[in-house]
């Protein structure tokens, strides 16, 4: 190995290494790792931040959860006319029930038929 390689493979160790030192806890002035004020020290909403962080994920949970089944409901296709058609089906079956028992006359199947098809 030359002394370019031993010095590139030097630099390179260098400057991996450089995150993880300036992460010491002397280098951010004696707070640990992740700063001062985490959890109860008054930095995330004055010391709030246990409270209502897990208020919030569920929260946006329920809001994604709540826009999915909104966008399912607008966007699905739906059976054709199935409110309607099935509301016609039943009237014209008790129309033809009420035809075959007798109760009405065939003019008055076709005037109804055709008033349900309107």
């Amino acid at each position: 190995m030359n002394s370019s390689t031993g010095r590139l493979s030097l630099a390179v160790a260098a400057a991996l290494t450089a995150g993880p030192v300036l992460a010491d806890a002397d280098a951010l002035g004696g707070y640990g790792h992740y700063g001062p004020g985490m959890m109860w020290g008054g930095g995330q909403w004055g010391g709030f931040g246990m409270l209502f962080g897990p208020i919030l994920m569920i929260l946006v949970l329920v809001g994604v959860v709540a826009g999915a089944i909104y966008l399912i409901r607008i966007f699905a296709p739906r059976a054709a006319g199935s409110v309607a058609s099935s509301t016609e089906d039943r009237a014209l079956a008790i129309l033809r029930e009420r035809l075959a028992k007798g109760e009405i006359e065939l003019k008055e199947f076709e005037d109804r038929k055709r008033t349900l098809s309107s």
